[in-house]
């Protein structure tokens, strides 16, 4: 395929990959509102995040059996199809239990829709210029998370919750039109193959235990929950159950066999780790800024907007480098732009500019524009055509269940760093310190009452703990993710070129 005929149809596989990344982060900033609109309150809403995180979940390691069923056009037009109509009914839903009904149906058919607009990139595109196509969908994956927060906080301040959902329709229509019409009659060969039903139901038990586990931990106070315990041990007992059958398995529902790869395995786990770093960020810096800082929804997805723009403009040029430089370099400068955008917001002050907020954005945004591009290159290093789907599946899985881990373990260790700090402030200030008794005698020269004064101290304290408590947070991203450039150069150089060649290890 070429000129006009592939741009486009580069585009409608690109928009599909957006629009579903988009639906794990757009209701996040929302919940509020729509919880309110539905007479929920705030902790039942948290549901509509997880419902689509464990049907999701559950539905991406299927997506290898289902293409090499049914093929891969088929499959990835059928499952965007199905996801419009599922974002329609969400925007139609007419409470809280039909809503998270519709998000664990809209989670479900999702599962293809990343995997297989990337399997279908990499078939169109020729050999020498599939660093373009990494490149084409990695930014799509890395924007999306960023723009979510920022659709979903505009839709929120100047519209109504619905349209967080109907946004879909339009561009899924479109999606599933120009993918159909000018891939049908390239569909890949399918084959026949059994159900892995055990395997099926034990992933579902594993997944939907760990989901929950992961996104009601923080509330119910963890393992201080047996509610919490009893979900660890279904997650840990199926799972070990899971893989001990996928690996003896004639016909797995997971190909574990992958990780025989060894560029497979030392790409997949910083790619994973690397996610999780970054996803636990942007989920903490706009929560920081709403909750302590005074930022509104919007500007706060804003604020994270010239990151995305920068990886859009980067990307095609990393595809470039990647045809004269080994990918394992590009990755480490990623890893390294990453951690000294970590490490300028672990400098930020309570008084910080808008502009401080914005640079580290920026240098974000050139480790995002080459990180996906440079690791998939070398991911999928070896990896045999008919199995791309399979291989992208397990590895998108695997990324999703990192940044649940992320996202829960980033809100916890922060609210728990928060309470040290001001314990440790609390510990060194009195109602009879001077700078403490100046600061009250110049509000009650105010006409401030005691009481207020106090308070209003006392908020100050909190929002210092806080702040100490995302430095803290910043910084061990850094080192984190500096340590993780290690883990790249266990991996082969990938074949020259910077394409995704079919010879097996």
């Amino acid at each position: 395929m070429e000129g006009g005929a592939l741009a486009i149809t580069s585009l409608a596989l690109a928009l599909g990959t957006f629009m579903q990344v988009l639906d794990t982060t757009i209701a996040n900033v929302s919940i509020p509102t729509i919880a309110g609109n539905l007479g929920a309150s705030a902790d039942q809403g948290t549901w509509v995040i997880t419902s689509f995180a464990v049907a999701n979940g559950i539905s991406v390691p299927l997506t290898g059996w289902l293409m090499m069923r049914f093929g891969i056009v088929r499959t990835f037009t059928a499952s965007v199809l199905a996801f419009t109509i599922a974002s329609l009914l969400c925007g139609l839903a007419w409470n809280l239990p039909s809503l998270v009904f519709f998000r664990v149906l809209q989670g479900a058919v999702s599962g293809p829709m990343v995997p297989g607009s990337q399997a279908l990139l990499l078939l169109l595109f020729p050999p020498a210029r599939k660093g373009l196509a990494l490149a084409l969908w990695s930014m799509t994956t890395l924007v999306a998370p960023i723009m979510g927060p920022v659709l979903g906080g505009w839709i929120s301040d100047n519209a109504t919750w619905p349209w967080i959902f109907y946004i879909n329709v339009p561009v899924g229509l479109f999606t599933v039109a120009v993918c159909w019409f000018q891939l049908r009659h390239r569909e890949t060969p399918t084959r026949k193959l059994p159900v892995d039903q055990i395997g099926i139901a034990l992933l579902v038990v594993w997944v939907g235990a760990l989901q929950i586990m992961l996104d009601k931990g923080k509330d119910e106070d963890w393992f201080a929950s047996p509610f919490i315990i009893v979900l660890g041990l279904i997650a840990v007992i199926a799972l070990a159950a899971w893989l001990i059958w996928e690996l003896t398995e004639k016909h797995p529902i997971v190909d574990l066999s992958l990780f025989k790869h060894r560029n497979f395995t030392f790409a997949l786990i910083p790619m994973c780790l690397g996610y999780a770093v970054f996803f636990g960020n942007i989920v903490l810096l706009p929560l920081w800024m709403q909750t302590q800082l005074g930022y509104t929804a919007t500007w706060a997805g804003l604020l994270a907007a010239p990151g995305g723009l920068v990886a859009v403009l980067i990307s095609p040029f990393a595809a470039r480098f990647l045809a004269k430089f080994d990918a394992r370099w590009l990755t480490s400068l990623a890893f390294v732009a990453f951690a000294v955008s970590y490490y300028m917001r672990a400098q930020l002050t309570a008084d910080a500019a808008v502009i401080d907020f914005v640079i580290p954005q920026l240098i974000q945004g050139l480790a995002m524009g080459t990180f996906f591009v440079a690791i998939l290159t070398i991911m999928l290093d070896g990896i045999e055509p008919q199995r791309v789907p399979a291989a992208s599946g397990l590895a998108i899985f695997l990324r999703t269940i990192a940044a649940s881990f992320a996202t829960s373990i980033t809100t916890t260790l922060w609210d728990r760093r928060e309470a040290f700090h001001q314990a440790h402030l609390a510990a060194g200030s009195s109602v009879y310190d001077p700078q403490t008794q100046q600061a009250l005698t110049h509000m009650q020269s105010l006409g401030v009452p005691d009481g207020a004064a106090l308070a209003a101290l006392n908020q100050q304290m909190v929002g210092q703990a806080y702040l100490l408590s995302s430095l803290d947070y910043f910084w061990i991203s850094s080192w984190l993710t500096l340590a993780m450039i290690a883990l790249v150069w266990l991996a082969r150089r990938p074949a020259s070129g910077g394409a995704v060649h079919a010879a097996a290890d």
